[in-house]
């Protein structure tokens, strides 16, 4: 089975991201033994942001500012979909807080809906998100 960082650079709706865990130097985190649970913003997510963001963060120079972003958006542990309950606060690898929401079946990470979940690697889960997490 594939680890995240492969799981990352094989979905399609994901391109943002693995551009950004490369740049950022994650994919050598994500490629550990974990467990990790992603929090991964969809290149849909990616999109809503301001024009030119995703360019600006890709820059060497604001390498930090990427690596704290992409950060908010793991956590230390495998959790499954199924484990997240709401009110649930979980701890991204960035040492910031997580809140958990779940209404009527659906489950959002600070206001990010979780669209896609429990994608299954090897150190971990992937979860993708429609918004990219604020930190």
């Amino acid at each position: 089975m594939s680890n995240i960082t492969q799981v990352v650079n094989t979905e399609k709706n994901m391109t943002t991201l693995k551009k950004g865990i490369v740049a950022s130097g994650l994919d050598q985190v994500l490629s550990g033994t974990g467990p990790f649970t992603v929090f991964a913003p969809s290149d849909m997510a990616f999109g809503k942001l301001e024009s030119g963001t995703i360019e600006s963060l890709l820059k060497p120079e604001n390498k930090l500012k990427l690596t704290s972003l992409l950060n908010h958006h793991v956590v230390a542990g495998k959790i499954n979909f199924k484990d997240l309950k709401d009110g649930d606060e979980l701890k991204s690898l960035d040492g910031k807080k997580l809140s958990v929401k779940v209404k009527d079946a659906k489950v959002s990470i600070d206001g990010a809906t979780v669209q896609n979940r429990d994608v299954a690697s090897s150190n971990g889960v992937i979860h993708l998100l429609d918004t990219v997490l604020s930190n």
